[in-house]
């Protein structure tokens, strides 16, 4: 059964067709006219268009047009009373269904309608099932079946379809932009923009120009006009990574466009209107930068709408054997060598490591030993690890990170022993530095005043 458009100025011959299409259940609509059908197409959703060649205000390859213009795959089948090669060449190089002349059998007319319906079927239930492919590929890069996975693969479903601001957060090389990729993919805009950024690669003033746009003239070297990025991704997803490095300056910009969806180009006074989803990613504790004062509290709390944390994975150790075998496979073909497995000794070995660079840091190694192996098997030797990273083989004997050892106890007040290895974290490193507070700062990855706020609150003074 299926819903059919009848054209034809000839009421006798609508009401003709309308008879015989309802004996298969058909429903159907009629239009007097090119003028009458193109607005029922445009009001309607139609499974088959039938139309005459020759009415009074136009032709049916006119009404051809309008029907794929509304929906390219509908068919459209021409009836004519005149029939010429030409005409029916032209019909079909246009993209009808069939072309029938009349008088016309109306078995002939019902039988082209059923296969013109069946393709219609099909059709839309293949654009239902890639629709349904491209959503389940939208989380299928976030590997793993550890609960902390699922978890995030559960909050990307919930969040995908909404328009929130989402917060995502985790150590570097976890997979940040992945789970942004997987939300936009899976949201109504899949079809839109996805433009992403680095927000630490850039300074405070190329920042805020690549962001906002600028004007001609707006600074030295603005020798034209430029589009931002968040006008290049209206009506669709822009990501933000390591947002937690932007500065205060380009956070009030930010907030403001969160707030009423209007850009202020460098240089400018107009406000443009934008209609963006962002999303937003950094390593950093953003909680503990507001507490600081490196982030506005505002923008924070507009932000993290939806939080998302990726766990390390040395926190997902169970996963690693899984994701072994998915980069091995991913790492042959795009270097087009034959498909190699780990030994038990090598997937030990990896199980046994901290990943400060996690699946990034994986997946390095794994295509480091493809490169340079030619064994058949990847060993363990073939994995060149920090011993520094190293875990203890049970798992709980105690950490090693960074010369630092850490050991683990039925019992322990976990705030005290993390400030007491952050404390002297920092003492080595100002002792590596001979004092120098700005080397120092940069070799932690912190800024200046992060550092002396923890200088502070730690008590230490230069002279220690």
């Amino acid at each position: 059964m299926g819903r059919i458009l009848l054209v034809d100025d000839e009421p006798n011959m609508r009401r003709i067709l309308a008879s015989n299409l309802r004996l298969d259940q058909h429903q159907t609509w009629e239009a007097g006219g090119v003028e009458e059908a193109q607005r029922s197409l445009a009001a309607n959703d139609f499974d088959v268009v039938i139309t005459d060649q020759k009415m009074p205000d136009g032709d049916g390859l006119t009404v051809l047009a309008s029907a794929h213009e509304n929906d390219p795959t509908l068919p459209v089948i021409l009836l004519t009373a005149v029939a010429s090669i030409e005409l029916a060449v032209e019909s079909m190089r246009k993209g009808a269904f069939d072309f029938l002349a009349k008088p016309f059998q109306p078995e002939v007319v019902r039988a082209t309608v059923r296969r013109a319906c069946e393709r219609t079927r099909l059709l839309r239930e293949n654009i239902l099932l890639k629709d349904a492919v491209v959503r389940l590929e939208g989380t299928s890069e976030i590997y793993g079946d550890s609960p902390a996975v699922h978890e995030v693969r559960d909050r990307i479903a919930r969040v995908a379809p909404t328009h929130a601001t989402v917060l995502i957060t985790g150590e570097t090389g976890t997979g940040k932009e992945l789970v942004a990729r997987a939300i936009h993919r899976n949201s109504p805009r899949a079809a839109k923009p996805f433009v992403a950024v680095n927000c630490a690669a850039f300074t405070e003033t190329l920042l805020e120009s690549e962001l906002f746009g600028h004007e001609k003239g707006a600074f030295t070297g603005a020798d034209r006009q430029r589009q931002g990025l968040f006008e290049a991704a209206h009506e669709g997803t822009l990501f933000l990574d390591e947002a937690g490095e932007m500065s205060l300056a380009a956070q009030a910009k930010l907030l403001r466009v969160l707030t009423d969806g209007q850009v202020l180009r460098v240089g400018s006074t107009r406000p443009r209107r934008v209609e963006v989803r962002v999303l937003v990613a950094t390593h950093r504790n953003l909680e503990q930068r507001v507490k600081e004062g490196l982030f506005r509290e505002d923008l924070f709390y507009r932000l993290a709408v939806v939080p998302i944390h990726i766990p390390p994975l040395r926190d997902r150790r169970d996963d690693i054997s899984g994701l072994s075998d998915v980069f091995c496979h991913q790492v042959a073909t795009e270097l087009k060598m034959p498909r190699r497995r780990l030994t038990p000794e090598a997937l030990q070995k990896l199980q046994q490591y901290r990943f400060p660079g996690n699946l990034r840091e994986l997946k390095n190694l794994i295509e480091r030993a493809y490169i340079l192996t030619s064994n058949p098997e990847i060993g363990a030797d073939d994995l060149p690890l920090a011993q520094k990273e190293t875990l203890s083989p049970s798992g709980n004997g105690g950490i090693h990170a960074g010369g630092l050892s850490i050991p683990f106890a039925n019992s322990f007040d976990l705030t005290g022993v993390l400030e007491s290895a952050e404390k002297e974290l920092i003492l080595r490193t100002l002792n590596s530095t001979h004092g120098a507070q700005a080397e120092a700062a940069r070799r932690m990855g912190l800024s200046r005043s992060a550092l002396a706020y923890k200088l502070t609150k730690y008590g230490i003074r230069s002279a220690e």
